[in-house]
């Protein structure tokens, strides 16, 4: 038989083997009777000094038969000991196995709060630092503006030399100059 078997295959086996055990006490119980019986009747009978060859004979196998039932009880007993053993192992190794599969299906179900709860605690770093790059952004930005704005400032102040000026011709105050009469 495989150390494998099933519970109910245990069980079912082991309500055999009782059943089988059974029968064998019953069959114990009859023949210690018909033994009883057997010796009783001999001294109830007319005293005889001694038992009869056929009588030896049939003693001989009732002892017979009752030892190699008395054998086969404390054999069955033996085997209705190990089969319990062996079931109350697997009862436990059940029982273990269950209360694992809860622990594990527990922590399953618990598996996505925890890994939303790191993933949250990772992000706050990084975040934080996003803030910040964002603020230095920012800065970085204005102070490009100001750069920016004082470098036009500074360019248009370039740009305006001081030439000197001169009065346009051709205004009534300043007539263009001709060659003169030139022909």
């Amino acid at each position: 038989m495989s150390t494998l078997s099933t519970i109910p295959e245990l069980q079912a086996e082991v309500a055999q083997l009782r059943e089988e055990l059974s029968v064998r006490d019953q069959l114990v119980q009859q023949l210690s009777q018909e033994l009883f019986r057997l010796v009783k009747g001999n001294a109830a009978a007319t005293p005889q000094p001694e038992l009869s060859e056929r009588q030896h004979a049939e003693v001989r196998a009732l002892r017979e038969q009752l030892q190699s039932v008395e054998e086969q009880v404390a054999f069955y007993q033996g085997q209705i000991t190990e089969r319990d053993a062996e079931i109350q192992t697997l009862r436990q190794t059940a029982q273990e196995a269950t209360e694992r599969t809860r622990m594990l299906e527990q922590l399953v179900q618990e598996l996505p709060r925890v890994y939303h709860e790191k993933f949250e605690q990772r992000l706050i770093p990084i975040r934080e630092k996003v803030a910040q790059i964002q603020r230095e952004n920012r800065q970085l930005h204005a102070e490009l503006q100001s750069v920016s704005y004082r470098l036009a400032v500074r360019n248009r102040r370039i740009s305006q030399l001081d030439l000197p000026s001169f009065p346009r011709l051709g205004g009534p105050s300043h007539p263009i100059p001709t060659f003169g009469n030139a022909s």
